[in-house]
């Protein structure tokens, strides 16, 4: 079993940098894809970037595309989302996923069967 916690989020205005971080207790990470989705108020839950087991190969989302970075630390069990010139929009809860092991990243929620508890980021216009 894996157990994930989320850190990093607050407050911060639009503008702004925020690191987020998920860390992984119970298992080693080192073979598992591993992404970051968000949900704002009354939307769906979406996909924002994910990272292979190794980290070399990633992909962002269309909205937050020049303006983050996915990256993972496999011998910290720690998974990393730099956020930079925040926007109001991208307000939401965030949470980091895992795929069970040997799997390649994607952006289908299904795909992903652990889950931390999420931190939540908000922008202040």
């Amino acid at each position: 079993q894996v157990q994930l916690v989320e850190s990093g989020g607050g407050l911060v205005q639009a503008g702004g940098s925020l690191r987020l971080s998920c860390t992984a207790s119970g298992r080693t990470l080192s073979s598992y894809a591993m992404a970051w989705f968000r949900q704002a108020p009354r939307k769906e839950r979406e996909v924002v970037a994910g990272t292979n087991w190794r980290g070399d190969r990633t992909y962002d989302a269309d909205s937050v595309r020049g303006r983050i970075t996915i990256s993972r630390d496999n011998g910290k069990n720690t998974m990393y989302l730099q956020m930079n010139s925040l926007k109001p929009e991208d307000t939401a809860v965030y949470y980091c996923a895992a795929r069970l092991p040997g799997n390649s990243v994607t952006s289908n929620i299904a795909d992903y069967v652990y889950w931390g508890q999420g931190t939540q980021v908000t922008v202040s216009s």
